[in-house]
């Protein structure tokens, strides 16, 4: 098994054996929910089969050739969507490869150098969108925008000006076959397809399909992240295996909770969450290059969990970066906090540090010693001093930082999300809240769809519109 669940770092605040007991079960009714289609939201578990099936889809292979064909002609690829529609492929892209990927980019496999790859349309910033019109001017750039509907404003907004910049530059067949969609997929005969899809279908632009039984937070392994991910040059195949092999791995719950590392895990969020009255997790990695992941986990949890009132706030650190900002919070402020901490085993460079004559310093006593060796004695030393300071540490340990285990990592948090929903009593798959700015938002811009919301806002808050 890939992925190990350690709690050696928990300061020994861990469950009793009756709570165990009562956990145990509690996370064997969740699995079995998810496993059979008996809890809510049901019908948006595509996800959960959906890494050993896909390899096999005719769209995998479209998906490669479109790919291929991006990574031939583009300088700059454009990945213009939000949320679960942009969050995934770029976790994967830097974890894979490293956070200065468009700096760092090589060619793959004799192929082309791959494209620089910048993700927009999850901001309304003039500011960030001028950055981008300059980081394109003289560069040839494709566009692959990611919506189920094509109404989600941030997304529709910067694909409108960037497909305006195309068509200054190219002819309209240029323009075409430089546009990839992925949204909706094509509708039953009768039945009108989307704004996007519409647009899509009219101009003969390649599109691929946004699963409709599947929330975007849960789609990075679909061809929403996969495309991008693959103009990358990131080995698709090998993170599906992951994923698959992982999706084999959980699929049986076990007689206790270690024989499946994943109910564990979402077990002992729960317990943490329910019986020690800890309302923040901490998603902590000793890699820059998982950042971006850190950021995806926040969606995932976030929008999974956080309704009904209940839920863990998700948040992210990198150490030992923010050991000088948020170190002190952590160690020593409110015993709100538990950590979960992603640690690889095998380094993926050999970095050692060098003797210096003087040793003006002071470092020689590190002279040989990798950087890894260092960061992993930064990551036991931290893990056992909050510890000592009652904030837990559960620590899910890889091998190593490559498409195979990241495929591996995905599944298990796209599972264990889900499960931790079960177990609280939420949904793990709607996300109705989020759609309260969007209608205050529309209805303060003037879409005339919106009259209700705005007479809510002028009686309410006096606001006049």
């Amino acid at each position: 098994m890939a992925l190990n669940l350690s709690t050696a770092y928990t300061g020994g605040l861990l469950p009793s054996t009756q709570e165990s007991l009562q956990l145990t079960a509690c996370a064997q009714r969740a699995h079995a929910a998810l496993e059979t289609g008996a809890g809510q939201g049901a019908g948006m578990r595509g996800w959960l089969r959906f890494p050993a099936s896909y390899p096999r889809d005719p769209e995998y292979r479209r998906l490669l050739d479109a790919a291929a064909e991006i990574r031939a002609g583009a300088q700059v690829l454009l990945v213009i969507g939000i949320g679960g529609s942009y969050l995934g492929a770029r976790a994967v892209i830097e974890a894979a490869t490293s956070r200065y990927y468009n700096e760092t980019r090589q060619a793959s496999r004799g192929e082309a150098l791959t494209p620089a790859i910048y993700f927009t349309g999850n901001t309304l910033s003039e500011s960030d969108f001028a950055d981008l019109d300059r980081l394109i001017e003289g560069r040839d750039f494709y566009i692959n925008v990611i919506s189920k509907s094509g109404k989600t404003l941030e997304t529709a907004v910067a694909f409108r000006h960037f497909r305006a910049k195309l068509e200054k530059k190219y002819d309209a067949a240029g323009v075409n076959r430089r546009i990839f969609v992925t949204t909706e997929p094509v509708p039953e005969p009768g039945k009108n397809p989307g704004m996007l899809l519409k647009e899509a279908l009219a101009h003969g632009w390649a599109t691929f399909v946004v699963p409709k039984n599947m929330g975007g937070r849960y789609s990075v392994l679909s061809a929403v992240g996969l495309l991008p991910i693959a103009c990358a040059g990131i080995d698709t195949a090998e993170l599906l295996r992951g994923a698959a092999d992982a999706q084999a791995a959980y699929a049986v719950s076990g007689e206790t909770l270690e024989a499946n590392p994943c109910d564990h895990y979402a077990a002992l969020r729960y317990y943490y969450y329910k019986h020690r009255h800890r309302s923040v997790e901490l998603f902590a990695t000793y890699e820059p290059s998982m950042v971006m992941f850190g950021e995806w986990y926040k969606q995932l949890f976030g929008e999974s969990e956080g309704k009904r009132g209940r839920g863990l706030f998700p948040g992210s650190v990198t150490f030992t970066t923010d050991l000088h900002s948020l170190g002190q919070y952590i160690q020593q402020g409110r015993r709100i906090l538990f950590e979960t901490v992603l640690s690889f085993r095998e380094p993926a460079n050999a970095i050692a540090v060098g003797i210096d004559p003087g040793n003006g310093d002071g470092l020689n006593y590190l002279a040989g010693k990798t950087l890894f060796e260092i960061n992993q004695k930064a990551f036991m030393a931290t893990a056992l001093a909050h510890a000592k300071g009652k904030c837990p540490s559960l620590v899910l340990e890889l091998p190593r930082r490559d498409a195979y285990n990241i495929g591996w990592l995905i599944y298990f948090m796209e599972r264990a999300c889900a499960t931790s929903g079960y177990m609280i009593g939420v949904n793990p798959f709607d996300q109705d809240g989020v759609e309260q700015y969007k209608n205050f938002m529309f209805a303060l811009l003037g879409n005339a769809d919106y009259e209700e919301q705005r007479a809510y806002l002028r009686n309410t808050y006096h606001i006049d519109i």
